[in-house]
């Protein structure tokens, strides 16, 4: 097992370090020492053999000193860039070498230890430190890859939704989620009705952890392609910070205003020309917490908890609209009857008054006389059911499983 800084990382243990020193008692102390580590070593004489053992063995990091005669440590540096960029090369370099040292880093050099190397354990930090992020560049381009692939996807789709609305009406259902699901002991529920053939309203629900549950109603402005291509670039923005929590190196996705600000930001940057109205919440099941933020949605989310209910009249600026827009945190504790009722404003748009939409409040009107369920809530809809409704209607309903 490598000691140091790499238990706190996948283990390195069968990596393959190049060592090329033309003093044998440095390398060979080096090489000593690693392979008691863990490590595969190679070794190397001088700058020449050094290039031929790259090419034979293919090291994960090469570790080289700066003066040797012949070919030096400098030109060793710039051939293995020019045949292998990405990998890590450590300079060794004695003292008073301050100038090669820049120059080194310059030609890309990813660290640089002065001789004589006293303590051990700086060395093989810097050899964890040179593996980690090469890990990292590795899976950071693996990630690149596959946001390309979900681009050219998006393109596709996009020329789907140019082409054939219904086409792109199918491929967008396809990145919702079942109308019905049961996780960790909650209910998700939902259902869209476009006023188009696509829809500006979207809804997500997802398993982030063993522990966390993640889930958001969003609308786009305006309507058709445009506003549906936006929700699915958002599932695509999404699956980022899911992803990036999952290797342990972002808690965005479990942080709702932090998710917030890094969805404002990444919006604004794509710019799209559109802004949308969330709102995300996070179920923490080992606490028993709801953590939510909110970004302009109307209405707001209705909740029932503890023989209380209520609108979570939080407010908040829409993401993809301002670069200075904050976002905050919200906090309840979830009791045995928890239930969350999240409505789009095409729902009050139909729910009318004297032909005048309804105001917020009167979702909190229209559940204290109904049962709290899609067919309830869908009533209003059923009068709109022979022609395209007023604005897309989306109903959401999220709640405790009882025991």
């Amino acid at each position: 097992m490598v000691s140091g800084l790499s238990g706190q990382w996948p283990a390195f243990e069968l990596s393959k370090i190049l060592v090329i020193d033309d003093e044998p008692l440095v390398r060979e102390s080096v090489a000593i020492y690693l392979e008691d580590s863990g490590y595969q070593v190679i070794e190397a004489i001088d700058g020449q053999q050094g290039l031929e053992h790259f090419c034979e063995f293919s090291p994960d990091v090469v570790l080289c000193d700066l003066r040797m005669p012949g070919m030096d440590g400098l030109e060793v540096l710039r051939k293995i860039n020019d045949m292998s960029p990405d990998t890590p090369i450590i300079i060794v370099s004695g003292a008073g070498q301050i100038h090669d040292v820049v120059e080194a880093l310059r030609l890309g050099a990813l660290d640089y230890l002065v001789k004589p190397i006293t303590d051990m354990a700086v060395l093989e930090n810097a050899i964890v430190n040179a593996l980690r992020r090469h890990q990292l560049e590795v899976e950071n381009k693996a990630y690149k890859k596959e946001l390309e692939l979900a681009n050219n996807e998006l393109e596709k789709n996009l020329e789907l939704l140019q082409e054939d609305q219904e086409a792109g009406r199918r491929a967008q259902l396809q990145l919702l989620p079942e109308p019905e699901s049961l996780m960790s002991g909650y209910h998700f529920q939902h259902i869209i009705v476009p006023s188009l053939n696509l829809s500006g309203d979207f809804i997500d629900y997802f398993q982030i952890s063993d522990r966390y549950l993640g889930f958001y109603i969003a609308d786009v402005s305006g309507h058709g392609a445009a506003a549906a291509f936006v929700t699915m670039t958002l599932k695509s923005l999404i699956n980022q910070p899911l992803r990036q929590y999952r290797l342990g190196e972002n808690d965005a996705i479990i942080n709702p205003a932090k998710f917030m600000e890094y969805l404002n930001c990444e919006l604004i940057r794509a710019n799209l020309g559109k802004h949308i109205t969330v709102f995300y919440a996070v179920i923490d099941t080992e606490l028993e917490h709801l953590i939510y933020s909110v970004a302009g949605q109307y209405p707001a989310p209705l909740i029932c908890n503890n023989g209380e209910t209520r609108l979570l009249k939080d407010g908040g600026f829409p993401v993809g609209l301002f670069e200075w827009a904050a976002f905050e945190n919200k906090q309840l504790e979830i009791a045995a009857d928890f239930k969350l009722i999240m409505v789009s404003d095409g729902w009050l748009d139909v729910s009318t008054v004297d032909s005048t939409p309804a105001e917020e409040s009167f979702l909190l009107q229209y559940v204290s006389e109904n049962e709290m369920t899609i067919t309830s809530l869908m009533d209003p809809v059923k009068l709109y059911a022979k022609k395209n409704t007023p604005d897309d209607i989306t109903v959401f309903i999220v709640y405790k499983e009882q025991k």
